[in-house]
């Protein structure tokens, strides 16, 4: 059930009326909540409903037992690493699989052996990924203390299946929805408002990231040699898909929770505006950079502490990086887009220490605008890697982004209106973003109503009718 169809306004439009006039007791809410939820995620492929909640319930016994052996730390650690191992282990089960399978079998072909052609028939769950860190995050916090078990699932279960921001994020951990679904305090009239405002700039974005997809579609699908007019077309078309997708999708999911009465944090804040790599990794999907900065770099570094070594940042960092690019997909590509991911990070902090008045030197003026830039071409050539379906058509795509593949390419009238018009579109994207999240007072504006209304018309003529979001796919 996509954000961008009409099943989908006929089902939130349903279940806004249920929540609000049928269910009047927190708990009756909560109920709705999740049995709309498995509603929702039914809507996609019924047979992982059960996977969906397999995975709350086990977390929530698993910490409640935490809770009980709260002077027991040997038991509790054990409980948190039968957590970890669960929760991991079906999610490679279901994601990673046949990718290690295929990476054997290409390590047979090395050697001259026969290889196995069979594959295992596994579907991926959509938002496996997402629900999967949710959910693992609450054992991870009340084995640290930071959280206490609650005594009640429904509220847990409610916020692991929570539709707005099930599928593709943003990560929420229990700490941020499980007290609001505890509390239920009403939001200011002004909250409504920003959810409807939200919901419709999506939409817009999303109508912008299905247009540019049209332009990546022709440069990935193609093979051979690359021209610059269609490398850099398609690379910047992506860098603009990508952004309006996914920003896309949240800024509904945030809309979508406000109109419920929740609040979800920013996932994004602009960040193909960002000075440095360092910068991006604060502005692009927060959520996950986050998420993995709390859990799985940090962790590193208090086990160099605790076991007396000299903590090793580059090194934390560069596997937390890895990690996310295994994260978001089982490919090589992903892989490596990690590695590159990793090593700019790194450079970008030696280069920091280095010469510490060099990131004083790009706040503001001419530096600035020169960091923007430098920023972005490395996030472009890393955007090649992510998008590109081999290694072969990554290769081909940056050869020709640097006048080493098919020349400079066809400038006819149709070539350069399309580079003009991604470039709008990105720029779009942006602009909407910053009008709506950072503009002090677009909410109290006299064009508050009508650019809503425009940009919702915009997304019902120019928008895929029910097209995907990219991020389903991790």
């Amino acid at each position: 059930m996509l954000f961008n169809s009409t099943l989908f306004v006929l089902f939130l439009l349903v279940f806004l009326a249920i929540y609000t006039f049928v269910a009047r007791t927190r708990d009756q809410k909560l109920v709705a909540i999740t049995l709309g939820s498995c509603i929702f995620y039914a809507g996609w492929d019924y047979r992982f409903v059960p996977l969906l909640i397999g995975t709350a319930a086990l977390d929530f016994f698993l910490a409640k037992a935490m809770e009980g052996h709260r002077d027991d730390r040997p038991k509790r650690k054990r409980l948190l690493v039968l957590s970890i191992v669960l929760n991991l282990g079906v999610l490679f089960y279901f994601k990673y699989t046949n990718f290690f399978l295929d990476s054997a079998y290409g390590l047979i072909d090395l050697f001259g052996m026969e290889r196995p052609t069979q594959f295992l028939d596994i579907a991926l769950p959509v938002g496996i990924s997402f629900y999967t860190f949710q959910s693992m995050s609450y054992t991870i916090d009340v084995y640290r203390g930071t959280m206490r078990a609650r005594e009640r699932p429904l509220e847990f279960l409610a916020g692991v299946s929570f539709f707005p921001h099930l599928v593709a994020g943003p990560i929420i951990r229990a700490s941020v929805l499980v007290p609001q679904f505890e509390a239920f305090k009403p939001l200011p009239w002004s909250a409504y408002r920003r959810g409807v405002m939200l919901i419709a700039v999506g939409l817009f974005n999303k109508a912008i990231a299905d247009m540019l997809g049209v332009v990546v579609d022709d440069l990935y699908g193609s093979n051979g040699p690359t021209s610059v007019l269609a490398a850099w077309t398609g690379t910047l078309a992506f860098a603009g898909q990508l952004y309006g997708d996914f920003c896309g999708y949240t800024d509904i999911a945030i809309g979508v929770a406000l109109l419920l009465g929740f609040e979800i944090p920013p996932n994004f804040d602009l960040p193909y505006l960002s000075t440095s790599p360092i910068e991006v990794w604060t502005r692009w999907h927060i959520s996950l950079s986050t998420w993995l900065r709390d859990y799985v770099y940090l962790p590193q570094m208090k086990a160099d502490f605790l076991a007396n070594k000299k903590p090793r940042p580059y090194r934390a960092l560069f596997i937390t990086i890895v990690l996310a690019g295994l994260w978001h997909g089982a490919s090589w590509t992903f892989v490596a887009w990690g590695l590159v991911q990793g090593t700019i990070l790194n450079l970008n902090h030696w280069l920091f220490k280095r010469v510490p008045k060099l990131k004083k030197a790009i706040v503001k003026g001419w530096p600035k605008y020169l960091a923007i830039g430098i920023t972005f071409y490395f996030w472009l050539l890393g955007g090649i890697m992510f998008r590109a379906p081999s290694f072969d058509r990554c290769v081909e795509v940056a050869r020709g982004m640097h006048l080493l593949g098919g020349g400079l390419g066809t400038f006819t009238f149709a070539n350069v209106f399309t580079l003009l018009l991604v470039v709008c579109g990105l720029v779009t994207g942006h602009f909407v973003s910053w009008l709506t999240n950072r503009s002090k007072g677009f909410q109290s504006s006299p064009l508050f109503w009508p650019a809503l209304l425009l940009f919702t018309t915009f997304a019902m003529c120019f928008g895929g009718v029910s097209s995907s979001f990219v991020y389903f796919a991790f």
